[in-house]
């Protein structure tokens, strides 16, 4: 096998990351209030988009949408500290909902972490070489409730396009064993940043279907 670098796992750098992330959240004492910056969070988010790219036309949309929603988080980490404060600011501001907010574009993001999240557990638990049946179901369980007919009707014809198993870890140069090793501690540690920011939005009584 040639001579990989670590800037040529894309699936290891978004794995360790979230690992960072979770390890931060996981750090902090219950008697104080946990905080997540958003400069690493936005640059942990942008380690996943060559995931999105890699599935191709069936998740191009939510590639797009993922994207710009990420470099506001980014652009957002310039003058605000941690997530608590830039939700609380939008709170305030009495903008959570309007599109563009800051807020709003977290909730959107967070939604894709989680497709991710799911694709992997399904990727795991499936045998064969096709990704229609776990990218359906994970598209399925997290996206398509908040899409219109036609985007449905979009993903689902380009999930025949999608690559196989193998052609994925090839684009990720990983091995079976080693992209399942990566996406278990990408599916544990995500799992927790998740949480953390449902959480976050419970707690102000903003909902987390919308």
């Amino acid at each position: 096998m040639a001579n990989h670098t670590a800037e040529e796992k894309p699936l290891r750098k978004m794995a360790d990351a979230f690992k960072d992330l979770a390890n931060t959240l996981n750090s902090q004492t219950l008697d104080e209030a946990i905080q997540l910056e958003v400069a690493p969070f936005s640059r942990a988010c942008t380690l996943v988009s060559p995931l999105f790219r890699c599935l191709g036309i069936a998740f191009k949309f939510a590639e797009l949408d993922y994207v710009a929603k990420v470099d506001d988080l980014a652009e957002a980490s310039k003058s605000i500290t941690t997530l608590k404060a830039m939700m609380d600011q939008d709170v305030q501001a009495d903008c959570v909902r309007r599109a563009g907010s800051h807020t709003r574009n977290l909730l959107r993001v967070k939604r894709g972490l989680d497709m991710v999240k799911v694709l992997f557990e399904q990727i795991i638990a499936s045998e064969g070489n096709s990704l229609k049946d776990p990218a359906s179901k994970a598209y399925q369980q997290v996206f398509a409730p908040y899409h219109g007919w036609a985007i449905r009707k979009a993903v689902s014809a380009g999930m025949y396009a999608l690559p196989t198993r193998q052609q994925l870890m090839n684009k990720l140069n990983e091995d079976e064993a080693s992209a399942r090793t990566q996406m278990q501690n990408y599916v544990a540690s995500s799992g927790t940043v998740i949480l953390y920011i449902d959480k976050l939005f419970i707690s102000r009584d903003l909902g987390i279907d919308w």
